[in-house]
């Protein structure tokens, strides 16, 4: 049987990545452009989403959009709410947009984020014209998608401080410091160093290397693994560290 479209439910999926380089955590979007002859009528960003099919479930949907946008699959995926405000497609550009792409006005959308490597994903000729942006340097973003995304990171910040989903954003091997930099960035505060670097390196499932930096200018610095299978054996909802 032939997969429809459900053309009232769709699935949007913030993806974080984190840039090690800049130390910033960003957001994948995508161009929407459109003109007529006479004169440009869209051109924003919005998230990458689809309507969902008829023959799948809610977590397929958002895994095969991931999968055009960025070509991976198996990212950490949470699906964190439904957006269904009425107005949330009634935007000036926004109806223009849908008019030219037959949405239905009264689409409910099911909102996923994911966490990946920017360096996983290969943005050269990506079809959707796609761009990382800082989660504090946001372009201007079509439909409701901006409140989308504050959302998901809210719902980050609260669960980065309970379980070890930062890693997913993380190199295999990496430095205190960079563990360190990756919680400053998405909780935007400071952390004391000496307090932090302690609490961690005593966690059973931070794993000490046998291997330093390569390819830096300063004293190469002590990488580190996380191990999730010690860290399943000894889990517990207490938070991974504590300001």
């Amino acid at each position: 049987m032939k997969s429809e479209k459900i053309l009232n439910l769709s699935v949007d999926c913030v993806v974080f990545g984190y840039d090690t380089n800049t130390k910033s955590l960003n957001v994948l979007l995508i161009k929407r452009f459109l003109e007529s002859e006479k004169e440009i009528l869209v051109d924003d960003y919005v998230l990458t989403g689809y309507h969902v099919y008829n023959n799948e479930t809610l977590d397929d949907s958002a895994t095969r959009v991931l999968k055009e946008l960025t070509g991976l699959t198996n990212q950490y995926k949470k699906q964190f709410k439904a957006f269904g405000n009425p107005d949330r497609l009634t935007n000036p550009k926004d109806l223009i947009w849908i008019e030219n792409e037959e949405f239905n006005l009264r689409t409910v959308t099911i909102a996923y984020y994911f966490l990946l490597k920017t360096e996983d994903v290969d943005l050269k000729d990506n079809k959707f014209d796609a761009k990382w942006f800082p989660i504090n340097a946001l372009p201007e973003i079509g439909f409701d998608h901006e409140k989308i995304i504050l959302e998901a990171y809210e719902d980050l910040k609260v669960k980065c401080l309970s379980e070890p989903i930062i890693f997913k954003l993380l190199p295999d091997k990496f430095t205190i410091n960079e563990v360190q930099d990756l919680y400053q960035s998405i909780l935007g505060i400071e952390i004391d160093n000496r307090n932090f670097r302690r609490k961690l390196i005593n966690k059973k499932y931070i794993i000490a290397l046998d291997e330093k930096q390569v390819g830096v200018s300063k004293k190469p610095a002590q990488l580190y693994m996380f191990s999730m299978d010690i860290y399943n054996k000894m889990f517990s909802k207490n938070y991974l560290i504590s300001m």
